[in-house]
């Protein structure tokens, strides 16, 4: 058993207390009515004393204390207040099986009682019944508190579970975000710097725009991090302004870096009132997008890579990264986990849409569907008569 603490000790010394208090408060009315010598009072006030103080060892032997007390109980009134404390240990720390068997060794002398047939005038049936009803009582408050104390455990199981779940998102989330960001940064970066590894002649307008674009991916990339550690360090910035996240407007700056590196990118947006269009489902859908188009940079790279958009309100929002398939014998300059669309399939399934990728015929398809709640557009007027 583990050490009692400060307040087991005084939940001890309370229930010495009431026990006392309690064997002392009703003795006048139930020895009363008994002839008893001066001596026998007093042997039956020590046995008590004893059964009270016998109440702090109630912890460690519970069920053998309860059982002895309720056979001395017959001896003494004064042990009454004892055993009602130690039937409610027994019923409030030990298991249901054992509540029970204490329970039946206590209800012997109910059924003795009841066949009996005790006169209900006289006071020492009046004594009896009252004692039924207090150990009655005091099993059931103890269930009660065993209850009430498996609950509170429960409820604080669940809140650490869900603690730990948060913290888990938490960190999911950090990682997609880290992935979509810096994979794209560092992708550009990586097919600026091979240029210039293997082009070292070329002109000295290309060699300065190509190190004019790594040092801006580099330099954003470390405003990338520097932002995500600011979030795991403080979730609320200091300022309570937060960076402006991208949304379905910025589509077009993201192509034009990919044309940047030598991708042709063809961009094609068909959206209705993209005003309208949520800023989480908007950003979702650009982290879609730019992990397209890092993907094809790596494995497909000056290979044309068509970009769809569409949707509207009621029908949702369609995404579309198309690239042709690398050639088998190409080799993979920028390495791959394989991380960035299973991220990519999480953050969908948490937007409430699906995603869709693999080859298709000589072309590699990602294909995502966002839900966008809103009134349908109305249909286009058929202009044929």
């Amino acid at each position: 058993m583990s050490r009692p603490t400060a307040r087991d000790r005084l939940a001890d010394l309370g229930c010495f207390l009431f026990a006392a208090t309690f064997s002392v408060a009703t003795s006048d009315v139930v020895v009363a009515g008994r002839d008893l010598s001066d001596a026998t009072v007093f042997y039956e006030q020590l046995v008590g004393g004893l059964a009270c103080a016998a109440l702090f060892l109630r912890r460690r032997w519970s069920v053998q204390l309860a059982l002895v007390l309720l056979v001395a109980g017959k001896l003494s009134h004064f042990v009454t207040g004892p055993t009602l404390v130690a039937l409610f240990t027994v019923a409030a720390h030990r298991s249901p099986r054992t509540t029970r068997w204490v329970a039946a060794a206590a209800a012997v002398p109910l059924a003795v009682f009841v066949v009996q047939r005790p006169d209900p005038d006289l006071p020492a049936t009046t004594s009896g019944i009252v004692y039924f009803a207090l150990v009655a009582a005091a099993f059931g408050w103890g269930l009660f508190v065993r209850s009430r104390r498996r609950l509170v455990e429960e409820l604080r199981d669940r809140a650490v579970r869900a603690e730990a779940e948060a913290q888990r998102a938490a960190r999911e989330d950090i990682a997609r975000e880290m992935h979509d960001v810096l994979a794209h940064r560092l992708s550009l970066l990586s097919v600026h710097a091979g240029a210039l590894e293997y082009h070292p002649d070329a002109p000295p307008d290309e060699v300065r725009r190509a190190a004019g674009v790594i040092r801006d991916s580099a330099h954003q990339a470390l405003e990338d991090l520097r932002e995500i550690i600011g979030v795991l360090r403080a979730p609320v910035p200091a300022d309570g302004a937060d960076r402006p996240q991208p949304t379905l407007a910025d589509l077009p700056r993201l192509a034009a870096e990919s044309r940047g590196t030598g991708t042709p990118v063809t961009l094609d947006q068909a959206v209705a009132e993209p005003a309208a269009l949520p800023a989480p489902t908007g950003r979702t859908a650009y982290r879609i997008v730019q992990e397209g188009l890092t993907n094809a940079r790596k494995h497909a790279p000056e290979q044309p890579v068509a970009v769809t958009v569409s949707g509207g309100p009621g029908e949702g929002l369609a995404v579309e990264v198309r690239n042709p398939l690398p050639a088998a014998d190409r080799d993979r300059s920028i390495p791959g986990a394989g991380h960035g669309l299973v991220g990519l399939a999480e953050r969908v399934r948490l937007a409430g849409g699906g995603l869709e990728h693999g080859p298709t015929g000589a072309e590699f398809r990602l294909r995502a569907w966002l839900p966008w709640s809103g009134p349908r557009r109305p249909a286009e007027p058929d202009p044929t008569p």
